[in-house]
């Protein structure tokens, strides 16, 4: 046996691997079945073996084994068996078990040595779910009704508001058919009480999303009454949040503090919002005694942008001066959180410091501060243009008080725009010396500020058609930045009151290219193409201006005067529906709708439109003249004479209207009144030829004696005018006709001078809004004297 031992040689003394695959070749299993001392002994001992009782297990654990180490006895047939493996002398082998392990009788018939069982194939499959269970049934609809939950949040987010609600209804039909199967199946314990809360406050959710209050408050009511939810006594916030919206101030005050109470002091933060929605809420019923108490103990323990503006706006409402000071002065000093602008200044050259500084220029949390410090600006400026007049004796004093609290405060640059809207408001109290004194005071100020008041004061002289000095401050406010595009466009209004159209569309583009939301300079564009006479490109100016401001009037008005040059009644009509849509009581645009259908020849609507023109503005002598003419067209006489008489009332010096009443009764057979009505114009106006000639007709028909005292006095003034034309014929002969002419420019009938017509057409200015009655073309589209 030890032919098959081999020793390593010296050589591989250096392996460090070496003999890891050397064995004894004692423990050789491969030959068993060839080794016929082993086969021997197994035959030999396999008969002899004691016999198995159901008492003691037949293991080779528990079966007493014979070995030749310390054993005192040892069976007769393990004794005589032949060893196998390699026998030193004097030493004998250990015996081992009777029956060797992993050997069954099938080994003695020729069967392969498998110890490891892995002839018997591979381990049978899994037992399958049992989809039919209750158990799975209940887990499956438990899954569905977290899937539609999920859905109806998500439709929410999306703005489908409808969507989300049908979601959140399926869930809870769902989710009751989920309770009634738990119920039949485990303990009423089991019940899975997350979900069903989940799912009914979705659903009041999404009934107060789409408005549907009263569901809403009776979801919410199921939760808050179930004393198996824990904390639902904070949905009665939500319930105060519905009531305010249903303005039922009484109720949502009742829940606020409903739910105040039962909120554990250490949130303080939801304690200090709640207490923040009672304040607003006293504010809208008027208590501004308990909406005080409500931001002053707010602004003790977390002072807020919110809760210094609205305890600013309660002590205004109250009138107490001294307590609105230190209000403003405790708003100035509320922490505004936000970083510096110097960290996004990189101090090095450093390439990596510099991408990280561009990459946090403009993210999300930059973004953030940035809104954080505009709202806070926002509320500083609002709470100063509200108390600065009541809080001293005169506005401007109260102003500068403002002005010198806010330098000592970190929004020192908003004192400037402080000291702006001063002089606004010497404006608005059309006090414009002391307007344009406040102005000028900027003018050594820094370049944005010098820029703002410079373009201010365009704007003022621009106004007063004083356009050298608006130009000139024009000038000042570009220089000062090139980038303001108020100051641009101002400076292009300038140069359109010169006429000089080519240039000023040049600094509107100007403007636009540096904000392209600036719609004064575009609505000035369109304007000087119109000038020009290039209507295309003014439409496509106005288009896209219309883009912006969809509901504009001046706009669409524009749009509907362009297409009315082309010369497509049809598209100007269209846009005039809108207009009117949008401005349904302007009479001008009502009556330029009723002038087109007019030329188009459908009477009807234009009689509709002229009289709706009428109706809003009484005083248009052209829709009077036209109303008129339409009854006395279509025979109703009567009705044309209270148009005539309201036009005599607003022109009693032109004598036609007071000659049409009387023609009116003529024509309609009420020959008296008529007559009257002459003798009535004779005496005002002695010398009118129609009026006597009409007199000694109808005294004529009638029988009456007046008619040869009219007719004489008719005779007379043919004469008096015969030799007047005479006389203007004689000097036209003798001087020319250029005199003649300016005399005979000027007769009796003196022209109307429509106060609404049309007037020139001025680009806006990109400093104020104004609102001009004349034309819409006048309107302007600034937001305020402040520039963007």
């Amino acid at each position: 046996m030890m032919q098959n031992v081999h020793l390593a040689p010296e050589t591989d003394e250096d392996d460090l691997y070496s003999g890891y695959n050397d064995y004894n070749p004692t423990y050789d299993t491969e030959e068993l079945e060839n080794d016929t001392a082993f086969q021997q002994a197994v035959r030999t001992s396999h008969g002899r073996r004691p016999p198995i009782t159901a008492k003691i297990p037949s293991t080779a654990v528990t079966r007493p084994i014979a070995t030749g180490y310390g054993s005192k006895t040892s069976l007769a047939s393990s004794m005589g068996r032949p060893m196998t493996g390699a026998i030193q002398d004097g030493v004998t082998r250990p015996m081992t078990a009777v029956r060797a392990a992993g050997f069954t009788k099938a080994a003695l018939r020729g069967s392969a040595f498998d110890p490891l069982g892995q002839s018997r194939g591979p381990a049978p499959p899994l037992e399958a779910k049992n989809e039919d269970s209750p158990e799975e049934k209940i887990r499956q609809l438990e899954k569905k009704v977290n899937e539609l939950v999920e859905e109806s949040c998500i439709a929410n987010s999306c703005g489908d508001l409808k969507l989300a609600l049908e979601k959140a209804k399926e869930a809870g039909r769902k989710e009751r058919i989920l309770v009634r199967q738990r119920e039949q199946v485990t303990t009423p314990e089991n019940i899975n009480l997350d979900l069903t809360y989940s799912v009914l406050f979705n659903l009041a959710s999404q009934y107060s999303a789409n408005e549907m209050y009263a569901e809403a408050l009776n979801t919410y009511q199921v939760i808050v009454k179930n004393k198996m939810f824990s904390n639902a006594g904070r949905l009665k916030v939500n319930m105060g949040n519905i009531y305010l919206k249903q303005r039922n101030y009484s109720k949502a005050i009742k829940f606020y503090r409903m739910a105040l109470d039962q909120i554990p002091s250490v949130h303080k933060e939801m304690r200090i919002k709640i207490m923040q929605n009672i304040g607003v809420t006293f504010i809208k019923t008027g208590q501004y005694s308990d909406a005080i108490n409500s931001f002053e103990h707010i602004m003790s323990m977390a002072p807020s942008l919110k809760a210094g503006f609205n305890l600013i706006l309660s002590y205004f409402a109250v009138g107490d001066q001294d307590k609105m000071k230190k209000a403003f002065q405790k708003l100035i000093a509320v922490p505004l959180e936000v970083d510096e602008d110097d960290k996004y200044i990189s101090p090095t050259d450093d390439p990596h410091t510099n991408l990280v500084i561009e990459a946090i220029k403009n993210d999300h949390l930059r973004q953030m501060e940035r809104e954080r410090k505009a709202m806070a600006e926002k509320y500083i400026m609002t709470a100063a243009k509200l108390i600065a007049p009541v809080i001293e004796t005169s506005f401007a004093v109260g102003y500068d008080w403002c002005v010198e609290v806010v330098k000592a405060s970190q929004y020192v640059e908003l004192a400037n725009d402080l000291e702006i809207n001063k002089a606004i408001t010497y404006l608005r109290q059309k006090d414009f010396n002391q307007a344009v004194e406040t102005l000028k005071m900027f003018e050594k100020k820094d370049s944005r500020v010098k820029s703002a008041a410079a373009t201010n004061l365009s704007f003022l002289y621009y106004l007063e058609n004083e356009f050298a000095q608006a130009s000139s401050y024009a000038d000042l406010a570009v220089n000062s930045d090139r980038y303001n595009p108020s100051a641009l466009t101002n400076k292009g209004n300038t140069v359109f009151a010169n006429g000089d159209y080519e240039k000023a569309a040049e600094f509107y583009k100007e403007a636009l290219r540096n904000d392209s939301s600036c719609t004064e300079a575009l609505y000035n564009i369109g304007l000087t193409y119109k000038r020009l006479n290039r209507l295309d490109e003014a439409l496509d100016c106005f288009l896209k201006l219309h883009a912006i401001l969809r509901n504009s009037a001046q706009v669409l008005y524009q749009i509907a005067n362009i297409y009315e040059l082309m010369e497509d009644p049809n598209q100007a009509i269209e846009w005039l529906m809108q207009l009117i849509s949008v401005v349904p009581t302007d009479s001008r645009a009502l009556s330029k709708l009723g002038e087109l259908y007019d030329n188009e020849g459908d009477k009807s609507q234009a009689f509709q439109y002229y009289y709706e023109s009428y109706r809003y503005f009484p005083s248009n002598i052209e829709v009077i003249e036209w109303l008129g003419a339409y009854y006395i067209d279509t025979q109703f006489c009567e009705k044309a004479i209270q148009y005539f008489e309201r036009a005599s009332l607003i022109q009693p010096t032109q004598v036609k209207w007071q000659l049409m009443v009387a023609s009116c009764f003529r024509r309609s057979g009420n020959y008296q009144k008529a007559l009257d009505t002459y003798k009535d114009i004779h005496r005002k106006f002695p010398e009118n030829v129609e009026c006597l000639r009409f007199l000694v007709r109808l005294c004529t028909d009638i029988g009456l004696k007046e008619v040869q005292e009219y007719a004489t006095k008719l005779k007379r003034l043919e004469k008096m005018k015969e030799i007047r034309e005479q006389r203007i014929k004689s000097g036209r002969d003798g001087s020319g006709g250029s005199r003649s002419r300016r005399e005979g420019s000027t007769g009796s009938d003196v022209s109307y001078v429509d106060p609404l017509g049309p007037q020139i057409e001025r680009p806006k200015t990109a400093a104020k809004k104004r609102i001009d009655e004349d034309d819409f073309a006048d309107e302007e589209l600034g937001d305020d004297l402040l520039p963007e």
